[in-house]
């Protein structure tokens, strides 16, 4: 039955009663059982961010030029705090946004801008990327009438550089490395892609949304992270999210950019109203203002310091699962995590089958189809039901073993 708007308005202990009761089936991710939509790090931090976020709940970031002058001074000390974070050069410049998808559209909107001012407009546009890369571009290319090519990966499940050289050609205006993959959690070659942005004239857009607040911090820690970032010859952009392992509240992405005139590319900017010019750096009009506020808060919370002690617990973490999925008789990594995803599978039982099992325990199973694994984009949260967890999946895959039968089409809709 269709709901209709009550005739009379409800206190908060009924609303909160409701609601409560609304959700007491959803997946219980406090207590470690979803593998992605949900980033953990501290009490302090989720207090923290939710109190920033609430001060400024009526603002309007859309209003920081003209209304909002310290919500405009927060949002550009979390962009100057990226740009050194990622290495970028004098000059560069980057935007706050909503989310992932939106920082690489407004990514491949400026690339399709600056394309279009050395190219003209009639040739029609492509972006090559490994079939690793995230579907935002995708969107990016259907809003934008782009097409988007993608290629193999190498052995390794990183990016096979080669491939996307070879399917490079005069309308190719973008490639694409992801920092690391969501799929699989590696970092492809960027470097190496670099190298071919710049002797094939492309951009190269490095997709760090989930890796890029999270990465500089392992690196510190002296493990193994190799250059992903603006300062890398070659990248002219890249996207980071504040809402995962920045460990902000939704919404908080960020797009960055070698040189200012590129970030000024992403713009829309029209002068056709009756109220005068309007001009946004973004693809939304009104946008949070908790969102600029709750990441200016948690940032600088936690600090350097607190972010590397973070990476430190989230790496040993890593490992101990990592360690505890191969410990499985029948699993397999396909690959090791290098940062805060795992994808695992099986050659002698039906992996899909597994993540059944584990549905039915309260683990919501996170899938890739090629290879067939399950996968899981790791937080804090996971961190102190390691044992119960592995436990229960190697209950599963004996449950799985004795029941062997046709291959499940189980898939996962994100």
């Amino acid at each position: 039955m269709a709901t209709t708007l009550p005739e009379r308005g409800t206190d908060w202990a009924a609303l909160d009663t409701a609601m409560s009761a609304m959700t007491a089936g959803d997946i219980d991710w406090r207590r470690g059982r979803a593998p992605l939509y949900t980033f953990y790090a501290t009490e302090s931090v989720e207090t923290i961010g939710r109190q920033a976020y609430m001060k400024y709940m009526s603002e309007n970031a859309l209003g920081g030029r003209r209304a909002f002058f310290g919500l405009r001074r927060m949002e550009e000390e979390v962009l100057s705090i990226g740009l050194d974070l990622f290495n970028a050069p004098d000059g560069a410049d980057g935007t706050m946004t909503t989310g992932g998808t939106e920082s690489i559209l407004l990514a491949v909107k400026g690339c399709r801008d600056w394309w279009r001012a050395r190219h003209g407009t009639r040739r029609p546009l492509n972006i090559v990327a490994p079939v690793s890369a995230h579907p935002a571009f995708e969107k990016a290319g259907d809003l934008m009438d782009i097409a988007v090519r993608r290629v193999p990966l190498a052995a390794d499940f990183r990016a096979d550089v080669a491939a996307v050289g070879g399917a490079i050609d005069d309308g190719t205006m973008m490639i694409v490395g992801s920092a690391p993959c969501f799929p699989h959690g590696v970092i492809d070659p960027i470097d190496a892609l670099g190298a071919l942005a710049l002797e094939r004239e492309v951009w190269l857009h490095v997709d760090a949304c989930v890796g890029g607040y999270v990465a500089p911090f392992v690196r510190m820690l002296g493990r193994d992270v190799p250059a992903f970032d603006l300062g890398v010859p070659g990248v002219r952009s890249l996207s980071a999210d504040l809402h995962k392992f920045g460990f902000c509240p939704k919404p908080a992405s960020t797009v960055f950019y070698r040189d200012r005139a590129d970030a000024e590319r992403q713009a829309f900017d029209s002068d056709v109203w009756p109220n005068g010019r309007f001009t946004t750096r973004t693809l939304v009009g009104t946008r949070p203002a908790g969102g600029v506020s709750a990441a200016w808060a948690v940032l600088h919370h936690l600090g350097r310091e607190g972010y590397v002690e973070i990476a430190r617990r989230l790496m040993a973490m890593m490992d101990a699962y990592a360690d505890g999925i191969e410990a499985i008789d029948g699993l397999h990594l396909w690959v090791r995590p290098q940062l805060t995803i795992i994808n695992y599978g099986a050659r002698e039982v039906d992996i899909f089958a597994v993540a059944e099992r584990m549905r039915e325990r309260g683990w919501l199973a996170g899938l890739t189809r090629d290879p067939r694994g399950m996968h899981a984009m790791m937080s804090l949260q996971h961190e102190p039901v390691r044992d119960e967890f592995l436990a229960d999946l190697a209950a599963c895959v004996g449950l799985v073993r004795k029941a062997a039968g046709p291959a499940s089409a189980l898939d996962a809709t994100y």
